[in-house]
């Protein structure tokens, strides 16, 4: 299977589904493959359904992978396909699935087009659910209360015995960010990608 072109092209989602057109992209996350091993990675381009990925172990055409990417959450297949420093694999979705996958390449792509700044600020607002969980720097999963959240960052409430020092990287819900200061009962948060507003809440808070 050839991989993309340069100039990603975006198609309606029918299509897209259809035509499994990959694009451009550059996500970290990590993966299983069947022996559990855990080991990073990242995505180059991708379509709803299948991504190439650049790994350190390959593992076999056919062998079960689950990978956690970056924006994108928890995602399962096959490997396809190795390359050299990487592997292609399928993606096992449903059709909700594949949608959101869809709009969330196109965001990310057309972000990249148009040299959206990752820093940009923008209008906080309280989830409707704002229990999330939070991985702390020790990898200890731990519940907490999102105050608030915009497309760039969150406010989080923890009991002060847990909470990380400025600089430290945690993930809320399926979302890596950067401890950025300390508040009065907890931290505020930078997250690493300017997050999709139709998506933010279901990657942090799960919705």
């Amino acid at each position: 299977m050839a991989f993309a072109s340069a100039k990603p092209k975006f198609l309606p989602l029918a299509e897209e589904r259809r035509m499994h057109q990959r694009v451009k992209v550059n996500l970290l996350g990590r993966y299983m493959l069947a022996d559990r091993q855990e080991y990073p990675c990242q995505v180059i381009n991708m379509s709803p359904g299948g991504m190439a990925v650049i790994a350190p172990i390959s593992g076999q055409p056919g062998e079960r992978v689950i990978a956690y990417v970056d924006h994108l959450g928890r995602l399962e297949g096959n490997i396809a396909r190795v390359f050299q420093n990487g592997f292609a694999m399928t993606i096992a979705a449903t059709t909700r699935k594949r949608d959101k996958l869809a709009a969330q390449l196109t965001w990310l792509a057309n972000r990249h087009i148009l040299n959206l700044p990752e820093d940009r600020r923008h209008g906080r607002y309280t989830p409707r659910n704002p229990v999330a969980r939070l991985i702390l720097p020790d990898g200890n999963n731990v519940a907490c209360r999102v105050i608030d959240l915009s497309q760039s960052g969150a406010a989080i409430t923890i009991a002060d015995e847990l909470r990380p020092e400025v600089g430290s990287a945690v993930t809320i819900g399926k979302t890596p960010a950067r401890v950025v200061r300390h508040i009065e009962n907890g931290f505020a948060v930078e997250f690493t990608r300017l997050q999709h507003p139709d998506f933010l809440e279901d990657n942090v808070t799960g919705g």
